[in-house]
């Protein structure tokens, strides 16, 4: 199963069915701040209600279309990350994370995606990818801009959140300007 080593202190790994109790209380124990931006948090009741998802999960890598992996800080799982899906014609995919309150500013999601970058733009040869955010997402945005993603645009309105809509700004990197930043 995929597997992936970031650096001495951060690991990724694909979720496995004996998963599923540490990622529950990974939402379950940070179920206000994720639901913020989330709107599965809520649906996320119990362990049992991870059990259909995970084989999904597993599938979709299985199918070379995307994965859902786990963030393991120092050992702890502490996030998640994945690939939404991959478009193998325009050779393109979009990067989906997040992180417990507790494990914020230890710039996580920044060196985990830093390196996956170099996993996808050269394992996987892809050209493009791409980070959505809610615009008020502050630390979600910071992601893609400290690593020399272009601002393309925002979506109005682009996701329902509970009871309001929150407006998505979508950055992209293509792989020449990886290369030249890099």
């Amino acid at each position: 199963m995929f597997s992936f080593t970031v650096d001495q202190e951060i690991s990724i790994e694909l979720f496995q069915q004996h998963h599923k109790n540490e990622l529950y209380e990974l939402i379950d124990s940070n179920r206000d701040h994720l639901r913020r931006w989330l709107l599965w948090v809520d649906k996320r009741q119990s362990p049992e209600d991870l059990e259909p998802i995970i084989p999904i999960w597993i599938r979709k890598y299985a199918d070379n279309d995307g994965f859902d992996a786990g963030i393991r800080y120092q050992g702890r799982l502490v996030g998640m990350i994945g690939l939404h899906y991959i478009d193998w014609k325009s050779r393109s995919t979009s990067i989906g994370y997040l992180l417990s309150r507790e494990a914020e500013g230890n710039g996580i999601i920044t060196r985990a995606v830093s390196s996956l970058l170099h996993y996808l733009f050269i394992e996987m040869d892809l050209n493009r990818v791409e980070i959505q955010c809610a615009i008020n997402n502050k630390k979600s945005m910071g992601i893609p801009e400290r690593l020399g993603f272009t601002k393309e645009g925002i979506t109005r309105d682009g996701q329902w959140l509970y009871d309001h809509y929150e407006d998505i700004v979508t950055y992209s990197l293509l792989k020449r300007d990886w290369k030249a930043s890099s």
